[in-house]
């Protein structure tokens, strides 16, 4: 099945990515356990832009009125909670953050019950993590868009 899913780059001013921890226990992924960007699939009628900024209101309660533009994108075939999969096609929007508070309480009740913390990560964070991190090469996306720089 197909899934068009807007993704989102979530940095502070001190440039430090949000991520959700994504635990499953129970289902088809029980014992999974990784760290992603807020985001997800559209809805029928929804633009790219627009789910990115349902999404980031209802994962992370931040409100935004413009989506900047798109500055990556991947196809990635993976399988979702209810265990069907489905071949993504993820546009990834870079947005700052002014503030540091997430808000979890517009999440749906799936994700209250598998997005189980949340972290601002730094540039060396991500690299030096033995934490599984989705997408693999998040950091490389992140400098490939200009918004972190290369590790020296």
């Amino acid at each position: 099945m197909q899934r068009p899913s807007s993704r989102l780059l979530v940095l502070d001013k001190k440039l430090r990515l949000l991520l959700f921890r994504f635990e499953h226990k129970k289902g088809p992924l029980s014992g999974r356990i990784f760290w992603a960007t807020p985001g997800g699939g559209l809805e029928d009628g929804e633009s790219y832009e627009d789910a990115a900024r349902r999404e980031l209101f209802e994962e992370a309660g931040l409100k935004v009125e413009h989506i900047g533009p798109q500055i990556a994108n991947r196809a990635a075939a993976f399988a979702l909670p209810s265990g069907q999969m489905v071949e993504a096609d993820e546009r990834y929007f870079a947005i700052a953050a002014g503030q540091h508070a997430v808000s979890m309480q517009n999440q749906t009740e799936l994700e209250r019950e598998i997005m189980t913390a949340h972290r601002w990560w730094s540039q060396q964070d991500l690299r030096n993590t033995n934490e599984q991190v989705w997408p693999e090469d998040l950091a490389d996306i992140l400098i490939n868009a200009g918004l972190w720089t290369p590790a020296s």
